[in-house]
């Protein structure tokens, strides 16, 4: 999605971009703004026509909010919610999934080929890890913060 609104305004001139590459790897794109947009947008509550006021705009979008944090399974950190990750239940509910699993597969292995799924713990999340391995090769230092999502 690009916003052809800026264009003619001196916002180029800012540094601010008129459109963008499209690739979610690179931070000072809007990449990730766009998937969260198309996220957004695929909701079914999400208005054919446009919100009425702002009033109403801020009243879905803190809606949407609450479901994409503590609803929406994400599949980057093993399907559990945001919320449970940063709490840190993920831990127990992977473990939980893990042994229904081996449990379900000792019962009916016909239906197994192979290894069950994996569900451990994500351990670190991060938003351009490319960028985070450059910054502590050419550092020299290896306690550096993680961008955690």
């Amino acid at each position: 999605m690009t916003s052809g609104r800026i264009s003619g305004t001196p916002w180029p001139s800012w540094g601010v971009r008129c459109g963008s590459s499209g690739a979610a790897t690179a931070s000072d794109d809007n990449g990730y703004v766009e998937s969260l947009f198309r996220t957004a947008k695929d909701r079914p509550e999400f208005p054919d026509k446009g919100f009425a006021d702002i009033d109403e705009a801020r009243a879905w979008a803190s809606h949407f909010v609450r479901w994409y944090n503590h609803e929406r399974r994400d599949g980057g950190i093993r399907y559990v919610s945001p919320a449970q990750r940063h709490v840190g239940d993920d831990t127990a509910i992977l473990a939980a999934r893990h042994a229904l699993y081996l449990r379900a597969r000792e019962r009916h292995p016909s239906r197994w080929s192979g290894v069950t799924r994996n569900w451990t713990p994500i351990a670190a999340v991060s938003l351009n890890p490319e960028r985070d391995s450059g910054v502590k090769a050419r550092s020299g230092c290896v306690d550096t913060q993680p961008l955690a999502a």
